[in-house]
Formats: C-alpha cells, structure tokens, sequence
C-alpha cells in the first residue's frame, strides 16, 4: 500500500511550519495522533495575539480551547469537547498544568475528549488558550496529526524550502514512527540508504550553482506500507537589478492578459513568485528583479486565461512564504471554510499543495459598472453620519443586505455611512481592528463587487461612505508585521513597525509613522480605496497613536500637544487631498485641544465624545457638555463630528438602567429621556454621527458576549410604538438639520450649565430656541423669547402669539421643547408626552397674582408680600432665577390680609436681573434692581 502522497507532503509542511516558525505549541511526543495520549505543550511567551500578555506570569486560571477536525482542508474545530460552550466560562475539561517561565501543558487522547465517532479520521487539532473570563487568549493554532503505520519528523531541516548557501555541507536528520528501509535521493542519485532503521543522520554538500533547486527524496519501506516525502534545499540566488516597465504599481498590475507583480520590501535580498503556476515550488524564471531603488522586487509573470483566478505568495530570503500585501483578495485555509456560499458565491477552493494564507489574481477583470460617476458630498459642516459594524446590523452580515437597509437610513436623514473597518482582518468575526491585508475587502461580507454595489446604491440615495481606516497598528497575519520579525516582536530594523508601542493604547502592531516606508503605505493604501472603491473619505482609528513620541504607559503624556504628530497628519491630509480635494478626513484623536484645534485649521475633522456627559444628563445630573460646540472649543469652523453614542462605549438605555441614574426611571421614562437626549444632540450646530439603533434606544449592553462580540438583531424593536417615537424624533431632528439652514448657523448661543439648559439658533429673522429640563423634578422658570410675535411649538404643533417677550414656564423632567418662530409644523406629532407649552397654562394661573401681591416691584432690599385671601396654612414661597436655579426658599404662613416682609439681603446669591417668587400654585415676577 502506498498513502497519498500529496496529502503526506501538505501534512508534514504544515506541521513543520507550525512547528519552527511558530514554536509556541509542540507535543511531547515526537508523532502525535488521533488515538492515543499526548502531551499538548504551549509557550505563552511566544504568542502573537497582543491578548495573550493577560495569561503571562499566572499560576492557574489557564484553560485550553480546542476542537478536532477529520481532515487537513477542513474545520479544525469540527468536533469539540462536551461541555466546551460558553468562552467567557473557566472550561474545566481544558484546565492546563504550570511547567513554569509560561509554559503550560494537558494531557488528552483525541478520539474520546473530542467524542469523534469510531472510524472518522482525525487530521488535526484547532486550539488557543485563554483565561477562565476569556478576555486574555492567544491566536488560533492547528496541531496537525499523524496517522498510518509509518511517518517521518524532519528534524533537520524542517522548512519545506531551505535556503543554503553554494556549496555548502547541510546536515540531514529525520526521525521515523518504526524502523523501515530508507533511503534519500537527490534528484535520481542516492545518497544514502539503510535497511531496519528508525532514523536518518547525513551530513551533505550542496552543489555550486546559484539560484538552483535540490530536491530531496526519502522513502520508507516497512512490509507493505511505502511513503515518500521531498524536501527542497536550494542555493540563494543571484538577483538582477533592473528598473520596472513605466505604469507597473506596487501589488499588481494587469497590462491586457499579462500579469506583473511588484512587491515593496526594503532591506531584502531576493524573492521569488511561488503558486499554482509553479506547483507550490521554487522555480528559477520566478525569481523576481530588484528595482534600482532597492526597495522593491517585480516581475512579469505573463499572460494567463482571462477571468481565471490564480493563487500565489512571495518566498522571502529563502525563510518566509508570505501572501501579497497588497493583494485585493486572499484565500484563508483557517477561516474561509465558515464562509457561507451566499455570503461569497463561488470562492475558489483553497490550492492543494500550498499552506497559509496565499493571494489571488485574476486577468480579464471587468471594471464595476459604477451608476454613480460624480458623486456631489455633503458639505462637511452638515453630515449627519451613521456608524454602522455589517456583522450587527443586518442577519446576514453581507454588504449587498446593508444596501437594502438604505430607504430605511434615508428616512433617518443620514447623509453618511461610516462602516466600522470592513478591511481584511483576522478571522471572520470582529470589529475589524485588527487588519492584516489592507487593500481586501474582508470576505466574511462578501465580494469586493458586493461592496462597490453598497458603495454605489449609497451614493444613488445621497450617502456619502466614510471607511473606518486602522493605519495606527496591524495584526500578526500582515505580511509586513511577519516579514520583519523577531521571535516574538517586530524587529529593531522593521521598516514599518515598532518594537514596542510608543503609547498605551496598542493592542496588536504599532505603526511608525515617521518612517518614509509606513508613510508610503499609508499614502498608498488610502488612494487606493480613494480611487478604486470611491469612498468618500476616512476615519482614522486611533489617530493620537501615530505618534513617535514615546509616552510609555503615560496617558496624560501620550494627549500632551504634539508637534511631530502635527506634522505626521499634516502630511497625511495634504496628500489624500492631492488625491481627492474633497475627501473627509476625521480623526479619533482626543488630545490636547491646541493641538485638536491646529489639526482642525488645517481642514481635518475631530471625533468629539459627549457620551459621558450626556449619561449623567439624561440620569438627571446638572453636566454640562458644550465641549462638542466647536466654538466653545474656539475653533473657527464646525470641525468636529459630535456623538453621544459610538462602537466604543457602553449604551445610553443601559446607563438609564443602571444603579448611577440620580431617580428609577420607567421604561417609558428611558425613551422619553433618549428624545432629551436626541433633541440636547442636534440643535448644538456641526457634524453628527449615530451609532446603530441608538435611535431605538439599543438597550443591549456593549459588554453582552464579549465587548467585541456579536450582539443581537432587534429590528423587531419597530414594533413596539413607544420606541417609534423615539426613532420618529430622531427622524424630525435630523431631516430638519438636512433641510433648515439655520442648523448650520454660526450664530448660536448655548446655556446648558445647569438642569434647565437652553440652546439658541439665529439667521437673520428665523429664530429656533431648545428648551430642556433635564432634573429630576420639574421647574418652573421664566423665559424669555428672543422676540415677540407669533411662536410655533414644533412637536406639540402648537401656535402662540408671545406680547411679553418674557414668560413663566413649568417643564417635568425630562420635558423640552423646540420653539420656531416659522411654521415648520402645525400638527401634533404625537412624538412627547406633552400637550402644549405649560406658559400657556400658566398664563392663566397668573391670574392669581391679583390675590398675591410682591411690592415695591421693582425693588432694592425690601419686600413685601401679602394676600387677599389664604388658607392660614404654612407654605413654602421659592425664589427662582431665570435659569430655573433656586436662590431661595423658606416656610412662611398665608393669612389673609397680612404682610410678610422679605429681607433681600439675606439672598446671597441675589444680583440685579428678573426673578420667580412661587408661593403654592401663584407665581409673581420680580425686578431686582
């Protein structure tokens, strides 16, 4: 019987590979298989997931997370343990034993802690290790098996390319699951052979010719069982130095059928092209030119079949096999197998004979049939964006469903849709912070067409598209992170990254953005989407971090004024702006205002957070948020994209729910208080963004499986009529911010210090005034119209004709009021619980002044108050400012006919200006002078 001697090659590539370059799982037996015990070893230090650090110097609470799959190509997590279903569990099962300096091992026997069925092969274990929590783990590993009578270790050399120098000795060591007849050839020669041995050990010279292939063959026999494995040694080659043909990019270019590839890899020697083309092997007319600027390897691979899709990789110093950094779309053996063939029609088998993840590409491509060549963008003073993670917002997660959802988002009045990163990341499931190929699309939304056609069916409704771009750091699969490694870090030389974050903020590979290597990158991979997906723009995750000002662990540091920061974003807007004059550029920056307000000058954009003071607003605290006014910030234009909600922080609704609200709130009451909170929102002038559902009120909190896990759908939240409403009042709001100029006016006056905050719009006669009691109780103040005439209650549709332009007005919690003094609205929305201004319900309890007099009014010191009829009983008589603060309060009896004198002396807090006495239901205005 002789075994598939292909499937054996791939078997013992892959496990060698795992093996050597990646060091962090080995087995303590030297053949592990699916029926017996072994000894599964981890090195936690070795780790590449920046989550890992969470599992170093701990004694316990280390647990494997694992699964066996029946074959090479497929799932490796097809079979799991009983028991294994709750990640953020302690999973007792996988509970792994200290061996010291973070090595951890267990003891298990495939077959029965996987429950695979008698019969069913076991090719390999998929596996990670984690905490009990599960907040700290290491990437995904696959341990892959032997199976059969007869197999071979390579212990030297164990890559399955090796590099040597010409004429060179090269020890040979392999070790054998039982003695066999072997023997090794090169090419057709034997070299050595031996009968009943269960080893190899040759020490051998290599040939004197450069750049040439040595295949190596060893055979073992042992009764009927034969098997064959191949290894290849080959010398370094000598590289021609020649400059690229005029019009051939960086990653790939097509000139008709014919393919060139370039490859920017500064500081190596020689690369050449390995794929389906060559069968996975090294082949000397593959061997890539160096351009005469040294950074760059290129060739031209020929013409191929239009409309056929060709894997390939890059085989590096003759020590890495890597997949094009700049290719648009990559084959994942780990993840592509969970994509389902709705989501991705089609996807081309992963190549038999290759491992890791490997590019694709493909002549004859047809260009996108754009319906929209000319998009007209919002002006930027006027977006009204909507953050939006595919994986959350629609069953599917697929690009083309996200587009039927736009009637929907239209009706919102959203003029932009900011994707949370949809750039290639590790593994299908994520937030998508950790990119690894930046010019892909991820596959686990669809096709890169699939994403056009959002893109295009966005700009049909009006939608600008702003990609949420993650250039401060790259996960361990970038092949710029791995071509420039050591060991467990990025190298000191790593023209891209640095050894060690220069800010606390990192969480996988930090960029260097001072290198002239990154700055190509970056430059490249932002006209990239610029131009080949038409997106609008860009927000730019994390952008305090692209600094190489080395704060350490240092928070306050890391947000102190920048000037080589300044300088890094300078650079980066002028150039996307040489690339598209309009493109919005936003950043997530959160420093020191100086520095925000120069980056603002220079036109960018600034992420501008109100999330924490809009908690403690609308849990009836007296915050203030006025930071998310760009003029309160002193800029000179509405440069900041203001937010009470984002991916990042835990949800309003749920901060309605939780024990620091200052009252226990109804779930009426939440929704109510969202509409404040909505309303508070929009009338500050400037740029606005959503996060998904906050106009439902999502009462789901950020932290339900997992912070970055999947969260559940709740469109069915349109069935209930109380969140309608809240959405309806995110609908009014925004399509008048769209519709109504004076949204966008620069003549605005904020006074939201204390619970009754009031915000006023003005261009030229058109007056808008925001009125909002956001305490816990209700208040009753005066209020003063910037006008008189006739006034409009936008909600209630109430119409009122205002003579003093001043007014007493009560407000429940909670309750506000949006006053116009235009006809927008002349029906009742039905949208807030309230009928009708309360002034006008005052105005008739003001009748009981008559019996209620204040003189002298207006007054200095001394008043006096009396009434012409009572109740002989104690009431409390309240003195109020015009922002609803009371100044004072005392008990004093109501006996009829009697004067009760009032020292206004005693009121410290008493300046010169109108004033509120209440007693009961009367009220009575008051001048101070």
């Amino acid at each position: 019987m002789k075994l598939n001697f292909n499937k054996l090659i791939i078997f013992l590539s892959l496990l060698f590979l795992n093996v050597k370059a990646l060091g962090q799982v080995t087995t303590q037996e030297l053949f592990p298989n699916g029926e017996n015990e072994i000894t599964i070893i981890v090195d936690l230090k070795k780790a590449k997931d920046s989550r890992a650090v969470g599992l170093l110097g701990k004694s316990s609470d280390i647990y494997l997370w694992s699964g066996a799959g029946s074959s090479l190509g497929g799932n490796a997590f097809q079979y799991q343990p009983s028991g294994q279903s709750n990640f953020s569990l302690p999973f007792e099962k996988g509970k792994m034993n200290a061996l010291g300096n973070d090595v951890w091992s267990i003891k298990l026997t495939p077959r029965s802690f996987y429950s695979v069925p008698s019969g069913t092969p076991i090719a390999k274990i998929g596996l990670l290790v984690k905490n009990g929590d599960g907040k700290s783990q290491t990437e995904d590993f696959v341990l892959n098996l032997y199976s059969g009578p007869l197999a071979v270790k390579w212990l030297s050399p164990s890559e399955k390319f090796t590099l040597t120098e010409v004429n060179s000795p090269q020890i040979f060591r392999a070790k054998f699951s039982s003695k066999a007849k072997a023997e090794l050839r090169q090419g057709s020669t034997i070299i050595w052979s031996q009968a009943n041995t269960d080893s190899l050990l040759l020490n051998y010279t290599i040939g004197s010719e450069a750049g040439k292939s040595y295949p190596f063959i060893l055979k073992l026999e042992s009764g009927n069982v034969s098997i064959e494995d191949t290894i290849q040694l080959f010398t370094k080659p000598q590289v021609s130095i020649k400059e690229r043909p005029a019009g051939i990019q960086d990653g790939i270019t097509y000139v008709g059928d014919q393919v060139y590839l370039s490859l920017y890899a500064p500081l190596k020697t020689f690369v050449y092209v390995v794929g389906e083309f060559s069968n996975w092997k090294i082949d000397p007319k593959y061997l890539m030119y160096r351009s005469t600027d040294e950074n760059r390897f290129w060739i031209d691979l020929g013409a191929f079949p239009p409309g056929v899709e060709i894997a390939y990789q890059y085989y590096i110093d003759g020590t890495l096999t890597l997949a094009d950094p700049l290719s648009d779309k990559i084959l994942d053996p780990n993840n592509d197998p969970f994509i389902n063939t709705k989501t991705y029609p089609n996807l081309k088998k992963y190549p038999s004979g290759a491992s890791g993840i490997v590019s694709v590409f493909e002549s004859g491509q047809k260009e996108y049939p754009w319906t929209i060549k000319n998009f007209l963008r919002p002006k930027q003073n006027n977006l009204h964006i909507y953050e939006l993670l595919i994986r959350d917002f629609v069953a599917d997660k697929r690009y083309a469903t996200v587009a039927d959802s736009l009637p929907y988002l239209k009706r919102l009045g959203i003029n932009a849709l900011e994707l949370m990163p949809v750039i290639e990341f590790s593994g299908n499931d994520s937030w998508g912070y950790n990119p690894i190929f930046y010019y892909a699309p991820d596959k686990a939304y669809g096709t890169k067409n699939d994403l056009k056609y959002l893109i295009d069916k966005c700009h049909e409704n009006g939608i600008a598209v702003i990609l949420d771009m993650v250039l401060n750091q790259a996960d361990y699969e970038n092949p710029y992170v791995r071509m420039y490694w050591d060991g467990s870090k990025p190298s000191a030389n790593s023209p891209f990254f640095n050894v060690t974050a220069t800010h606390p903020f990192s969480v996988f590979y930090d960029f260097n953005h001072e290198s002239l290597h990154t700055q190509w990158l970056v430059d490249r991979v932002c006209q990239y989407w610029l131009t080949e997906f038409k997106v609008d723009g860009f927000r730019f995750d994390l952008s305090k971090g692209f600094t190489q000002v080395n704060s350490g662990s240092n928070t306050d540091l890391w947000g102190k004024y920048d000037a080589s920061r300044i300088k890094i974003w300078k650079r980066i807007f002028n150039k996307i702006r040489s690339y598209d004059p309009t493109a919005y550029v936003i950043l997530e920056h959160f420093a020191e205002n100086l520095e925000e307000k120069e980056l603002a000058e220079n036109g960018m954009m600034l992420w501008a957070n109100a999330k924490f003071d809009m908690t403690k607003i609308l849990q009836a605290y007296t915050n203030t948020y006025d930071w998310i006014s760009y003029k309160s910030r002193g800029f000179p234009k509405a440069h900041l994209v203001n937010y009470i909600e984002s991916h990042d922080e835990e949800r309003l609704m749920v901060e309605l729910s939780g024990s620091g609200a200052r009252k226990v709130f109804s779930a009426t009451e939440k929704l109510d208080r969202m509409k404040l909170g909505a309303a508070l929102f929009y009338l500050i002038p400037g740029p606005k963004m959503i996060w998904q559902f906050g106009e439902w009120g999502y009462d789901v909190s950020i932290n339900t499986n997992g912070r970055t896990g999947a969260k559940p759908l709740l469109w069915n939240y349109l069935q209930d009529a109380n969140r309608v409403k809240l959405l309806g009042v995110y609908q009014h709001l925004a399509n008048l911010k769209l519709s109504k100029s004076i949204f966008q006016t620069e003549d605005f006056r904020l006074d939201v210090a204390n619970e009754v905050k009031q915000i006023n719009l003005s261009e030229g006669n058109t007056q808008v005034i925001l009125i909002a009691n956001t305490g816990p109780e209700s208040k009753s103040i005066l209020f003063t119209f910037p006008m008189a005439g006739k006034w409009y209650d936008y909600f209630t549709g109430k119409s009122f004709d205002v003579t003093n332009k001043t007014l007493p007005i009560n407000l429940v919690s909670g309750e506000f009021h949006l006053f116009v003094n235009e006809a927008w609205n002349n029906k009742n929305l039905n949208l807030v619980p309230w009928d009708s201004p309360s002034f006008q319900i005052l105005s008739t309890t003001m009748e009981m002044e008559n019996s209620f007099q204040v003189y002298p009014n207006p007054a200095k010191d001394i008043i006096l108050l009396s009434w012409k009829a009572g109740n002989q009983s104690e009431q409390e008589l309240s003195v109020i400012d015009l922002l609803g603060r009371l100044v004072y309060s005392a008990v004093i009896p109501q006996i009829p006919n009697a004067q009760n004198e009032l020292n206004l002396s005693q009121m410290i807090s008493l300046t010169p200006g109108l004033y509120i006495i209440q007693m009961g239901n009367a009220i009575r205005k008051l001048r101070v002078e």
